[in-house]
């Protein structure tokens, strides 16, 4: 994928100046690794009169695949050939935007300490994108470009093929930008708009997109009036950030409106006198007692097997006491989830040693699961066929052995506190059974005697004195003895490896 900015000058200010304000020298093509491939910055032309810096995106599909990226939109799985064929190596979409901010990152932000009068003035500009996917055709190019100061917004539909006009139009179009802004502007608006046209991203969404988008759109979006598709669309039509942005820039309008200060309006509700207490969604207690649970074991290389969309795994990534954590899923479409999740593919280099992510079934032995402090099984027992949980006890108990085992599971009695679900139901729909507390304290209490553990039983969330709490959690410990059976065991296997 390729764009191409221009500008014009004169002796006294010359258009090379476009160097200093992109921090790339003219006379210079530069390289740059981005997670997907390979960004090229040169300059096919350079004079006091005209100057035009190019950036060219290689894309590496077989790596957007491996890492996870190589979906559909909306999270559907692309067929197996359309994951290493498709668009995304030519066309401008949210992977040219994020190669934008990591080359021109301090031309989005407006910074040039060389030239600071010249970043913060208009200057003469002409953008040129040869192939922008656009759901919504050039009309809406021109809906979204219009309003944003350019004297000239041309779109123009790319045949498919022009040999075959009677073929019609692509949804592609070739998009050039004249007029007079600031680069910064223009920047920020083509790394929001790339992606609002594509109507995709090529990453997961996560909360901290509504600030990018707050910071991009910072003088213009606002006002615009496409602002709810700008902004529905950049956050992937998550409507709870889309909800959570749009409060946010009514607050910047009418701020701009009655020339005041954001903070200075957003006092509707006074927090030092809000006493009301939020409840924690159980989902959180339950991390929170996992991770209290975890460390009072003293586990610094944990399992979280059925790791799902990697919630817990995010949580212990956060606490360094965790030197490394594994996530076991049988789902790969859960574990790419999980994967964006964590931002497996911008994450750094130690950061990124401590974690794992590797698909297998619970209820078969592997041998790589050997030899940790901890195993979590959270809401996962629920899941299997009762037949099947033999299978799963053997491969964490008997074979995998970590010192310490926690499983939390609903309790079923406490389903009649839930108002909104009905009698005699469970809590999803996958959930094979749940348990009582006597039924899960006697298979736990089995398991840790068949297998060398002892048990201790946490409630988690509220404990209600006639049904107890909605979820209950066993904490299995091995025994001393086989503990002691466990260390030399592995003493022996080591040195016979060594042999």
């Amino acid at each position: 994928m390729f764009l191409t900015i221009s500008t014009t000058g004169d002796p006294e200010r010359p258009a090379t100046d476009l160097g200093f304000l992109l921090h790339k020298h003219p006379e210079k093509a530069q390289t740059f690794s981005t997670s997907h491939g390979t960004a090229h910055v040169f300059y096919p032309e350079a004079s006091a009169e005209r100057c035009t810096a190019a950036l060219l995106l290689e894309v590496d599909p077989v790596a957007l695949v491996r890492r996870g990226k190589g979906k559909g939109r909306g999270g559907a799985p692309d067929a197996a050939l359309a994951q290493y064929v498709n668009d995304r190596p030519y066309a401008a979409s949210s992977l040219l935007s994020v190669a934008m901010s990591a080359v021109f990152k301090s031309a989005l932000n407006g910074v040039c300490r060389a030239l600071p009068e010249r970043a913060q003035a208009p200057m003469p500009l002409r953008i040129e994108v040869p192939a922008l996917p656009a759901r919504g055709g050039a009309e809406l190019v021109r809906k979204l470009f219009g309003p944003l100061g350019w004297t000239s917004v041309d779109a123009v539909a790319v045949p498919l093929d022009e040999q075959f006009p009677e073929w019609g139009d692509s949804r592609y179009v070739r998009l050039v930008l004249e007029g007079e802004l600031r680069l910064a502007d223009a920047l920020r608006q083509l790394y929001v708009l790339l992606p609002v046209l594509d109507d995709a991203k090529h990453y997961w969404v996560a909360p901290d997109e509504v600030d990018k988008l707050l910071r991009a759109g910072e003088g213009w979006l606002a006002a615009h009036p496409e602002q709810k598709l700008i902004t529905s669309r950049y956050l992937s039509r998550r409507w709870g950030l889309t909800r959570q942005a749009m409060q946010q820039l009514e607050l910047v309008r009418l701020a701009e409106s009655d020339d005041l200060e954001v903070e200075s309006i957003d006092n509707a509700v006074d927090e030092t006198t809000d006493t009301e207490e939020k409840p924690v969604p159980l989902a959180e207690q339950r991390r929170a007692a996992i991770l209290e649970a975890l460390r009072t074991a003293g586990a610094s290389r944990v399992l979280d097997l059925g790791c799902g969309q990697g919630q817990l795994v995010q949580a212990l990534l956060k606490d360094v006491a965790f030197t490394e954590i594994v996530g076991v899923d049988v789902s790969m479409r859960a574990l790419t989830i999980a994967s964006r999740r964590l931002k497996l593919d911008r994450m750094g280099e130690r950061q990124a040693a401590r974690v794992t992510l590797r698909q297998g079934s619970l209820t078969y032995t592997d041998k790589r699961l050997k030899g940790y402090d901890a195993a979590v099984l959270s809401e996962v027992v629920e899941h299997l066929d009762l037949p099947r949980l033999p299978a799963l006890e053997y491969a964490v108990f008997g074979s995998a052995r970590p010192r310490t085992v926690l499983v939390t599971t609903p309790n079923v009695e406490y389903n009649v506190r839930w108002e909104t679900l009905p009698a005699g139901h469970v809590r999803h729909g996958d959930h094979r059974f749940e348990w009582t507390r006597a039924e899960f304290r006697g298979w736990a209490r089995d398991v840790a005697q068949r297998h060398g553990y002892g048990v201790d039983f946490v409630p988690v969330g509220t404990d209600d004195p006639e049904v107890g709490p909605p979820t209950q959690m066993a904490v299995f410990t091995m025994t001393s003895a086989d503990e002691t059976a466990k260390q030399s065991g592995n003493r022996t296997e080591k040195e016979a490896n060594a042999a």
